[in-house]
């Protein structure tokens, strides 16, 4: 209760007080590369119910037949604006919306693609008994993904040097969590993107 108390009041301060920046990147995108704004993709939510998550759009459309779930910084389709905004995770903050609609928590394990989701090992399925959030401890671990994963297929990259890891962290969360570390989380994930830390390999 205390947890999602915190979700409600936090977002919505935190989407008022930031749609003066909503708007700023907004018109950057538009200006760029023209509509839409928004960009949507499903993803597995709590008790594994799908649900669509919301960012600003930072790439362009892909090609007919491409298909890719990850992308790296090295991807053509980010736009300009697209980088600066992923460098500073401003293209996360409508996920704001998801959170004041209890589709999200501001910490929680990133929720994954259904596709990805379907490969969870019964130990794993424990990660869909809380809310995936904005941030969390792989966001911080793993905060130069795009880097990451450039310079080869992004998917297989994600598989080689992320999922097993990261996977490890999200059930960690679950078994751990409290309401003084996701606070923790918070502050860190904003520091993230101003810090030269790197990810492990």
């Amino acid at each position: 209760m205390l947890k999602r108390s915190f979700d409600l009041v936090a977002s919505l301060v935190g989407f008022v007080v930031l749609i003066p920046v909503m708007i700023i990147v907004a018109v950057a995108i538009v200006l760029e590369s023209g509509w839409p704004i928004i960009y949507r993709a499903e993803r597995t939510g709590l008790n594994g119910v799908p649900f669509k998550i919301i960012k600003f759009r930072s790439m362009r459309s892909a090609p007919a037949g491409a298909h890719s779930h990850h992308s790296g910084d090295d991807d053509p389709r980010i736009t300009r604006v697209g980088g600066f905004i992923r460098k500073f995770k401003f293209d996360e903050l409508p996920q704001l919306l998801n959170v004041i609609f209890g589709k999200m928590s501001l910490v929680g394990p990133r929720p994954e693609t259904t596709e990805y989701t379907k490969l969870y090992t019964e130990e794993q399925m424990v990660i869909f008994s809380v809310r995936p959030g904005i941030t969390d401890e792989a966001s911080i671990v793993f905060s130069d993904l795009g880097s990451i994963l450039s310079g080869g297929d992004p998917d297989e990259l994600y598989f080689e040097k992320v999922w097993d890891p990261k996977m490890e962290l999200r059930m960690k969360y679950v078994h751990e969590h409290s309401f003084t570390g996701d606070l923790a989380l918070i502050f860190r994930t904003l520091a993230a993107p101003f810090s030269k830390r790197s990810s492990p390999e």
